[in-house]
């Protein structure tokens, strides 16, 4: 019997590692492929598109917030793995009531992602195997060695939405991947504030509660003001562009605005290695 603590604190009990696997969420289902465990797939979301050359043999359930509980429970999974972040709360209960075990991570820093990886190795038993021991060694070599130098960090800027304009706190995994980097996210210390009017400082901010608070919406004389050196586009969730481009170089025009992937930036999973280096390699160039 397995025993399994997820990241919301819930306890799912299997009597043995999975088999039948159906993934709602894309880093994953990339993730299970690299360990090995493509074959265990029967289920991933239309958002799952890695890796590009294998999983397209792999049936789709819906996306990542819109899932197919129907088709999710007539495919008889032993484990549906989600993210807290990436769906909705609705659909993962609905799941759980109709009896599926739903295991949900929420990795938020670099070494939450590098531990989630050695924790799915060991789920679902196969940490002795090849591709998964080099997963997660690569993993740790990534936490053992040393960040970049941080005497003079890039101050970045990370949107994730355009209209309305939004980026990342410090409390995110891909403002921790920055800071692994050499860079400072020049919205580290922004929380988000309720209602809108004060996330725009056009009002007294509200008790958040239990809202998430990881994702301001900021305003472009906010921005201005921030003067970051960098302005860092990635291509998802929203899909920057040369217009874009176009509009941070007219507001910020010391700052230098380059494109990157947005998978290294917000997939945490055994992309991680490759994406911190990747990044590292594309800010040194900036110096």
């Amino acid at each position: 019997m397995l025993r399994l603590r997820d990241d919301r604190a819930r306890e799912i009990y299997l009597p043995r590692p999975p088999r039948r696997v159906v993934s709602l969420v894309p880093s994953e289902t990339e993730t299970l492929f690299a360990l090995g465990l493509g074959e265990r797939l029967v289920g991933r979301t239309r958002y799952c598109v890695e890796p590009a050359d294998r999983v397209d043999a792999v049936p789709e359930v819906g996306g990542t917030k819109d899932p197919d509980v129907d088709a999710i429970s007539a495919l008889e999974p032993d484990l549906v793995l989600a993210n807290q972040e990436e769906n909705t709360r609705a659909a993962l209960e609905t799941l759980v009531q109709r009896g599926v075990s739903v295991f949900i991570g929420f990795p938020r820093r670099v070494a939450d992602a590098v531990a989630h990886v050695a924790r799915l190795a060991r789920m679902f038993g196969v940490a002795a195997e090849p591709a998964a021991r080099d997963a997660v060694r690569e993993g740790y070599g990534v936490l053992a060695a040393a960040p970049a130098p941080a005497d003079e960090p890039l101050p970045v800027f990370v949107p994730i939405w355009m209209d309305p304009l939004m980026t990342i706190s410090a409390d995110t995994y891909g403002s921790d991947l920055l800071a692994r980097a050499g860079a400072v996210n020049v919205f580290a210390d922004r929380r988000r504030r309720y209602p809108l009017a004060a996330d725009l400082g056009n009002a007294a901010p509200a008790d958040p509660g239990e809202r998430d608070t990881r994702y301001p919406r900021v305003g472009t004389e906010e921005l201005i003001e921030r003067a970051p050196s960098v302005v860092l586009l990635p291509d998802e969730p929203h899909p920057f562009g040369d217009d874009e481009a176009a509009v941070f170089r007219g507001l910020l025009p010391d700052a230098r605005v380059i494109f990157c992937d947005g998978k290294d930036l917000f997939w945490p999973g055994t992309r991680t290695a490759g994406a911190l280096a990747r990044l590292r390699a594309q800010l040194a160039a900036l110096r």
